[in-house]
C-alpha cells in the first residue's frame, strides 16, 4: 500500500475536486483519492507506487497542473 500527496494548482471549486478525484481515481491501482481544496493537496492511496507521469497526465486530463 502506498500513500502520496501531490500539490495541484488551479482548483477553485467542488467541480474541480470532483474532476481531479475522478481522473486520478481511474489510474490502475488507485484505491482512494482525498482532495483538500484550500491547499491544493491531493492525497492518493494506491496498491502500488504510481508513476509521476501517470499522475501528471490524469491531473492534466482533468484540466489542472501538478505543482513542481
Amino acid at each position: 500500500m502506498s500513500q502520496t500527496t501531490y500539490h495541484v494548482t488551479g482548483m477553485t471549486c467542488g467541480h474541480c475536486v470532483q474532476s481531479v478525484t475522478e481522473e486520478v481515481g481511474a489510474l490502475d491501482g488507485v484505491t482512494g483519492v482525498k482532495v483538500d481544496l484550500p491547499t491544493g493537496a491531493v492525497t492518493v492511496t494506491s496498491a502500488k507506487e504510481l508513476a509521476i507521469d501517470d499522475v501528471r497526465a490524469a491531473v492534466e486530463e482533468a484540466g489542472y497542473q501538478l505543482a513542481s
